[in-house]
């Protein structure tokens, strides 16, 4: 009886012991949290944890605003977010080029040629749409002045008389409102000129964008002609619509620089029956392939995010309006996302559990 009893107490002791053992094998809550790479930081929804993430934006409000969204959604990831940087394009791929930026935000078509010098495909990838639209980019004028003198192609100005209608520096030559220097549609406008034989009558005025904006406005209330490049993410479209203030001129045929531009075709600058001379774009995310690679979540979350064009317009409107300063777009961004918080959160929870793809 005495040996039984003692046998049991020796089962039970052995018992308790093992259940110890593993309880204390068990993570607790505390070293859940501490180890970056583990699996349980994963699932607490930071895939992001202890990575730094370096952005850049073009300097147009369409550019920062969408990029903010962007860093937004990475800071909620857990990644560890760089101030964003502004660039021209020229610089900006340049920065992607040297692997001093991640990522930022490009027209597809439109930044074709340097995307291609910045590594192409081999070190860089694009991902995602980020605006909810076709981005159409060309030339306009006043439709008065194009009713009046039936201007309805950018090759007529080679006329000096019909150039000399939009001539406000009494130089003789055409005034056409372009882009910032190192954009890449200056670049474009340049090549147009060029190539459709319009350098004697036609010249581009460039430089600050809001400057050259403003100076198309004050144009028109005084009854002047107007001869300008502009996109339809613009505010200006707000203010001088298409169809009832302006019109779009056509191009006698599709022509664009560098080796990337040979493979657009007519049918790819066509809108509605107008050859605009610009091929219909599309707002990519471009990253660098190792980014990338190394950081699923993010690539899921670039995929996803995606904002209405009519939202962009707002956005320049704001930052037309005096609200342009990097901590007034950041909180446009954050109003957005507020007011989208189930679509976003969506976004977030999908980019979370995206797998590793190595």
């Amino acid at each position: 009886m005495i040996m039984k009893q003692h046998r049991k107490k020796q089962i039970f002791a052995i018992t308790v012991a093992l259940l110890v053992g593993l309880i204390a094998c068990q993570p607790t809550p505390e070293s859940a949290t501490k180890s970056p790479g583990s699996s349980q930081s994963t699932e607490l929804g930071l895939p992001g944890k202890g990575v730094k993430v370096r952005p850049a934006a073009g300097v147009t409000a369409t550019g920062q605003f969408i990029s903010e969204i962007l860093r937004i959604g990475l800071e909620k990831l857990g990644y560890e977010v760089e101030e964003l940087k502004q660039l021209n394009t020229t610089t900006l791929f340049l920065a992607l080029d040297n692997d001093e930026i991640d990522v930022a935000p490009s027209l597809e078509k439109m930044s074709a040629n340097f995307f291609e010098k910045a590594g192409g495909e081999k070190k860089l990838e694009r991902v995602g749409i980020f605006a909810d639209g076709d981005i159409l980019q060309g030339y306009l004028i006043d439709k008065k002045t194009a009713d009046r003198y039936k201007i309805t192609n950018l090759v007529q100005l080679k006329d000096p008389k019909l150039a000399k209608l939009f001539d406000s520096d009494g130089d003789g030559k055409a005034n056409l409102t372009g882009c910032n220097p190192g954009f890449a549609c200056e670049l474009v406008i340049d090549y147009h000129l060029k190539v459709y034989g319009l350098e004697n009558t036609v010249k581009q005025d460039k430089g600050e964008l809001e400057i050259l904006k403003a100076d198309i406005i004050a144009r028109y209330q005084q009854g002047k002609p107007v001869l300008y490049n502009n996109w339809n993410l613009d505010w200006l479209t707000s203010v001088l619509q298409t169809g009832k203030d302006v019109v779009w001129l056509e191009v006698p045929f599709t022509s664009l620089p560098g080796e990337k531009g040979k493979e657009v075709t007519q049918k790819d600058t066509t809108v509605g029956g107008k050859n605009l001379g610009f091929a219909v774009d599309k707002g990519r995310i471009v990253a660098s392939r190792q980014f990338l690679s190394a950081n699923p979540a993010a690539k899921r979350w670039f995929e996803l995010v995606r904002v209405p064009l009519e939202d962009f317009i707002t956005q320049e409107k704001l930052a037309h309006e005096g609200k342009n300063r990097p901590k007034d777009i950041r909180r446009h961004a954050e109003e957005w996302v507020k007011n989208h918080q189930a679509l976003v959160d969506g976004w977030l929870e999908e980019a979370r559990i995206a797998p590793k793809s190595f």
